[in-house]
């Protein structure tokens, strides 16, 4: 009995010899760092697909994007403006000038009349009659001198009598009374005047009241004039694109 007491003993303490010895070996060494964990696996964006930014670079692209907007709209409405305001300008530096340039229509106007009366007087007066009377050649030899000066003073001003006797008929420039027949000279000439006419600068005041002949050859067509040089090419138009009223009137955006 005493035998099987120790025989059952050493198999425990073999037993647990053995279970110490696994323990030891299955346990970390105390010095040992603990194990890094695995990183996480990053979500890859599907094939095909653009990278999604973060929420707030979002927001910003998104405001830059309305800021740029509002900075252009701003830009042509600027430009707008300005062509406007250069329109405007130059609509009023030309009727200033108009109205400057043609402020003594009226008066100029009711002037010609006295050059008319002065006209009408002399040729009431016959180079007989003249030869005859020293008196009265000298009366309409002062009549002369002041009708000569009066249309000198009217032309320094701007005010010319219109050429019409001999000259073919211009409606823009004579207004037509009476028609003669006369086969001698072109159809369309000016064979009499009635009354002067007058231009302001290039502006008629008064037509020539004058007698238009007819019933003679064709008059011949005037050669043609030469052509018209090119003009130069015009600026570019503003970024905006407009189209602008005046060549006058377009904005340099280059500043």
């Amino acid at each position: 009995m005493t035998q099987d007491n120790d025989q059952v003993s050493e198999d425990q303490a073999a037993a647990e010899a053995i279970a110490t010895a696994g323990a030891t070996a299955g346990a970390a060494p105390p010095d040992a760092a603990p194990a890094a964990p695995e990183p996480a696996a990053q979500e890859q964006p599907a094939q095909g697909q653009p990278a999604q930014e973060p929420p707030a670079q979002k927001g910003d692209s998104a405001r830059i994007a309305a800021l740029e907007a509002e900075v252009t709209t701003l830009r042509n409405d600027y430009l707008r403006a300005l062509a406007e305001a250069q329109n405007a300008q130059t609509r009023a530096d030309r009727r200033i000038e108009s109205n400057t340039r043609y402020a003594v229509a009226n008066f100029a106007k009711d002037l010609v009349t006295v050059a008319d009366n002065l006209q009408r007087a002399l040729q009431h007066v016959s180079a007989d009659a003249r030869a005859r009377d020293e008196e009265l050649n000298g009366l309409a030899t002062g009549v002369e001198m002041t009708e000569r000066a009066l249309l000198g003073i009217l032309e320094r001003n701007g005010l010319k009598r219109v050429e019409a006797l001999n000259k073919p008929f211009d409606p823009n420039l004579h207004q037509a009374m009476q028609e003669m027949e006369n086969p001698s000279v072109p159809s369309g000439t000016v064979l009499q005047v009635f009354q002067e006419g007058y231009v302001l600068h290039d502006r008629l005041v008064r037509p020539a009241m004058v007698v238009v002949s007819r019933g003679g050859p064709k008059r011949q067509a005037a050669p043609p004039s030469a052509p018209p040089s090119e003009p130069p090419p015009e600026p570019a138009p503003p970024e905006w694109g407009p189209t602008p009223e005046d060549p006058g009137t377009r904005v340099d955006t280059s500043a």
